[in-house]
Order: structure tokens, then sequence, then C-alpha cells
């Protein structure tokens, strides 16, 4: 018992141990949540509170669920050689239900999961049936319209009783139609997977005390995140014995545009009256001139509750503030400052981010790395799992393990062209998918489909698709049951995060390049902030709300709290910015932090004998 509570300071032992009563743990930037959470978990087990196969362990990302679950296993040592318990998303632990029980509401236990490409082929058909263009209905603003329905939970006969105007009615008809062909598919969407679970919970009683019966503990991370139905959810689990532990933090809700809703703290302590509220406000991660500056720019905001972090890390640091010419002298201050860290602090670049509020601000800064020759890791870009070639390999597995999927069907028609379709469709029917393995699978379709003769391995571009094909190989023998296989491929695609996107970039050495909404979560030695200017932070669609000025405030608070040592901050007075020149005033979030934290630096870049030749003109 004694190695669960060591490490920890005495309000987090008071979380941890913490017993009678629903918990709500207001964890600030950087205090430990996730190691309060995993201490708690185990100590459930270790205190004979709860069995492990009791505790149902929700986060956002398989990567943290990933990490909880490894740590409590350490924690619980030998004895959790046997423990059974579930660590995992949100969506992870729907769809595992619904494998289970979902036949009671109609959903068939081997279905699909649709990713975007899927639902927005089903909306353009659909389009086609009833005579509409998608001109006038954008398949993803549809598809918004549908997700923000589901996360609302909202069947399409309660969106069309509320429906105003012609675009709202007639996309409550798409809506009925979508999940009527979704149905007849055996397919669901992501957003199916938490509405389906909630429709099964609130309409089978016998099930709900089941799942009450089976996860007595309840334990949901980064609780600010939760959508509406996610809130139903984890309230409906909870209902019967009430052992239920929330972490989260308002400040860091910078998701709403997601359909995250921050309030979902607040209503936590109303449908939970008697709730233990425990707040986290030591930081492990920064500096207090850091802290000080994060703490002065968020209490501005008044919709939340507002946690003051303090830290014993002390340091005469202050945060440096850098006023730019344009965006070119921005970038190049950024680079030679990143130089010296490297060069005479001896950073590793891997250390240093540079965070800004849009991707399109990432170009000028690649621009000047390359220069500098900085190596650098740009988080984004196309996801494995996007790529034409994979997204055909997986409908046509996603075919043979259920026919009725015709969206997939008609991909894999596309692909191969009639001809081949046959011949596909003759080998799938002599396929025995239950005695074979995915990798078996795999082979096979790709083989007997002819798929590979699309390719001239001369040519590099279809190289490096015949690899890609290889990859998904290696993928497919981690998971030697198919519907596992498939499945852990469309909770991968759904993942929140760009970091998670990214995996195979997190092991390189360069420095890293992200928005702030990637940042979350993740802390470096030196965060260099850039632009941020009246227009860019807070974003010029979010000037008039004052709620979107306070989450573009969170975003900012976010992008302070990464930094552990040193934090820059620039603006350009002058920037040329999607085709355009725009003078331009500091940030009100920079004028927010008290001026004895701030060093203004004025000196400008040298210049370099070897720099590209930048002239605004042309672009």
């Amino acid at each position: 018992m004694s190695n669960i509570l060591d490490g920890l300071n005495e309000i987090q032992k008071k979380a941890v141990v913490h017993q009678g009563s629903p918990l709500l743990i207001l964890a600030g930037a950087g205090s430990g949540k996730t190691r309060v959470l995993t201490h708690r978990a185990a100590y459930l087990v270790e205190s004979k509170q709860s069995t492990s196969s009791e505790i149902l362990l929700l986060t956002f990302t398989n990567k943290a669920a990933g990490e909880m679950k490894e740590r409590m296993m350490a924690l619980l040592g030998p004895s959790s050689k046997n423990a059974i318990f579930f660590a995992g998303t949100f969506h992870s632990f729907c769809c595992q239900l619904l494998r289970h029980s979902g036949t009671k509401i109609g959903v068939c236990s081997n279905f699909v999961i649709y990713d975007t490409d899927d639902q927005e082929n089903l909306v353009r058909s659909i389009l086609n049936d009833l005579n509409l263009t998608p001109k006038e209905f954008k398949p993803s603003s549809v598809l918004y319209f549908i997700e923000n329905a589901k996360n609302n939970y909202q069947s399409p006969s309660q969106v069309a009783s509320v429906a105003h105007g012609f675009w709202e009615t007639y996309a409550a008809k798409i809506y009925s139609r979508y999940q009527e062909k979704m149905s007849k598919f055996g397919a669901l969407d992501f957003n199916d997977l938490l509405f389906k679970t909630v429709e099964l919970l609130v309409n089978d009683p016998l099930t709900l005390d089941y799942y009450q019966e089976k996860y007595k503990h309840i334990l949901v991370d980064e609780y600010q995140d939760t959508n509406q139905i996610q809130y139903l959810l984890t309230k409906l689990l909870a209902k019967k014995y009430r052992q239920i532990t929330a972490v989260g933090d308002a400040a860091q809700a910078i998701y709403g545009w997601r359909g995250a809703d921050y309030r979902n703290l607040t209503a936590f302590t109303k449908d939970f009256a008697d709730t233990t509220v425990v707040n986290l406000e030591q930081n492990y991660r920064s500096t207090q001139i850091i802290l000080d500056a994060a703490n002065a720019v968020i209490s501005k905001n008044t919709s939340h509750p507002i946690l003051h972090l303090f830290s014993t890390n002390t340091t005469d640091n202050l945060i440096k503030f850098y006023e730019a010419e344009s965006e070119v002298n921005e970038a190049d201050f950024v680079s030679e400052r990143i130089l010296f860290l490297i060069n005479q602090l001896h950073f590793q670049a891997k250390d240093i981010a540079v965070l800004y509020r849009m991707n399109a601000q990432s170009r000028v800064i690649e621009e000047s790395f390359l220069k500098y020759q900085i190596p650098y890791v740009l988080i984004g870009g196309l996801r494995f799992y996007d790529r034409a070639e994979i997204k055909d390999i997986i409908a046509m597995l996603r075919f043979a393990n259920n026919h009725q999927d015709e969206l997939s069907l008609a991909r894999v028609q596309k692909a191969l062209g009639k001809r081949r379709l046959a011949v596909f469709e003759n080998h799938v029917n002599n396929l025995d998918t239950n005695s074979s393995t995915s990798l078996q699978l795999l082979e096979s379709l790709v083989v007997n489909s002819g798929y590979l003769e699309k390719f001239d391995p001369r040519e590099e571009d279809d190289q490096r698709k015949i690899e890609n094909i290889k990859e998904l190989k290696s993928v497919a023998s981690s998971f030697p049951k198919l519907e596992d296989f498939l499945e852990n491929i469309a909770l991968v695609q759904q993942e929140y995060s760009l970091q998670e996107k990214n995996k195979k970039n997190e092991k390189r050495d360069g420095v890293r390049l992200m928005t702030l909404h990637s940042s979350k979560g993740l802390e470096f030695e030196a965060v260099f902030l850039v632009g941020v200017e009246e227009g860019i932070l807070p974003h010029s669609r979010s000037m008039i709300e004052e709620s979107d000025i306070e989450e573009e405030r969170r975003l900012s608070y976010v992008g302070i709290t990464r930094a552990k040592n040193f934090l820059y901050i620039s603006y350009a007075s002058r920037r040329l910015f999607f085709g355009k020149s725009s003078l331009n005033e500091p940030s009100r979030f920079l004028l927010e932090i008290p001026q004895h934290l701030i060093e203004y630096i004025s000196e400008k870049p040298q210049k370099n004998s070897n720099e590209l030749v930048y002239d605004p003109d042309i672009y």
C-alpha cells in the first residue's frame, strides 16, 4: 500500500484515498493528474474497495489509456499479472459494449465503422436520391449537422421537429435517410458508437443494470473535453453506485468547436450533489515566472473556476518578448534563438517547440528553418490510413467481413474496375473469414483481386504505394482476428490528438512545429509562441462573442503552460498572410501579462550570407 502513496503531495494523497462520495479533481496544468488518476485506480484495488475487473478508466486517446494501464500495473506489481480492467477511450469502450449487447437494439455484432470518407460518400448518394446537389448541401456541413445532433442525443425525428428553414429541414431528412442506410449496411459511424450505447442503456434497464454492476468504479480523464452524450454515458453508468471520479480543468478546455463542453464540470457537482472537490494546484512542470504569467492571463476569464498554479521551481529567467518587423523577421528571430539554445545551452531540438494558432503560420517558419538548417518535425500531414491504397485494401477486408457493407464494395469497384470486381466477389464468397487470420485474408485478397497489377514497381510513386501495403501487413500480423484488426484501424483513425496521429515523428530529433490545439498534454524545455497578435490569437472569427474570446484565452494559457524553463513570445507589427499585408496590434492576452515578468528583446536577427531571398510581392 505504501508504494502507491509514495511521492504524492498531501493534496494528491487526499484525492487518491478519498472514499464514500463522487470525486471531482480539478487538476491544473502540470499538476500530475494522470499520476493521481492511476494511483487512485491502483489504490482502489490494493485497498480491496474494488476488484480490478470492476474498474472502468475512460480517456480520449489510446496512447493515454495505454500509459495509464502500464502505470497501474506497475503500481500493483506481481498482483496485477492476472488483473482484468478496462482502460481505453470512450469510443473503444462503446464499441466493445455494442459488440456484446448491441443486438438488443438492432445493432449487429459484426458492424463496420465508417470513417469520414465513407460518411461523405454515403451523404452524396443520399443527395442524389433526393435530387439535391453537393453545392447546396456540402457533405461535410451535413455531417457536422448530424454529428452535432448525435452529440446532443437527438434522433432524426427530434431534429426534424425543431428544424428551421429550407436547409435545416432537408438536413434533417438527410439525417433520417443516413441512419436508415447505415442500419441497412450494418454500419455505425463514430458518433453512433456513443449514441447507440446511450440509447441501449436508456431503453434497456437490464442492460444498464448489468454494466452498472460490472463497472462499479468509474474514472474519467479530461472531463472538460466531454460532450453532452459522453457526459450522459458516464452519468448513467455511475447512477447506481455513484463511485465516479472525474478529472478536469476548465482552463484547458479548448475543443468547444468539437462539441466539448467544460460546463460538464459544473453539471457534475449538480447531478452528484455530495461531490467532494479537490484542487490540484502545485505545478511540477514550469517555473513560477511562467505560471505567474499563465495565472494572470487565465484569471480574466469569468465563466469557469480558475486554479492558481504555483511551483517550487524558481528562476530568474523572464519571459522573452520580441516585436518583429514582419513575419519573416519573426521567423528568423525564432531560428537564431533556437540555434543559441541548441549550440550554446546544448538543448536537444526535440525539447523545443514552436506553437502557432493556425497551420498556415508554419510556412514561413519552415522556410526559415531550411535557411538556418534547423531540423524540425511538422506535426500534421496525411495519415497512413488516409492514403488511397490503404483505404482500398481496408474496404476489401471490411466487405469480406460484412457482405452488407455496400459502401465498401463501391470503393472496391472504383479501385478494381468491373472485371476485377467480379473476380474479387467470387473469391470473397469462397473465403472462410472465421478460420483465417487477418494477415492471411489480407494477402489472399490483395493477390487474388489483381490489385497489385495497378502498380509498376519501377515507378517511385508506385513503389511507395506497394511499401505502404506491405506496412499494412505488419499491422495485420498484430491483430490476428479480422474484426479486431478492422476495429483497431477505425479507432486509430479517430484519435482527437494530432500528436497521436504522428507517432512515427515523435522519436525523430527536430524542433516540434504544431498548432496550439495540438500541443495540449505536451511539455517542452523551451517554447516559442509566435503570431501573438489581434486577429490571430484571438482569432478574427472569435472576437465577437465573449465565450469565444474566453476559449481563445484558454488556448493561450495552454500554450504558455507547455513551457518548462524558457518561454518566448513574439508578434509581427506587419504580416503578409493569405496573400495580404496587414498592420497588427499585439494580442490582448499578451497585454494581460504583468510587465515585471517580461524581458523585451530589441536586437534584430543577423543577416545570413546564404539566406534565401524573400520578396513579398511574389506571394
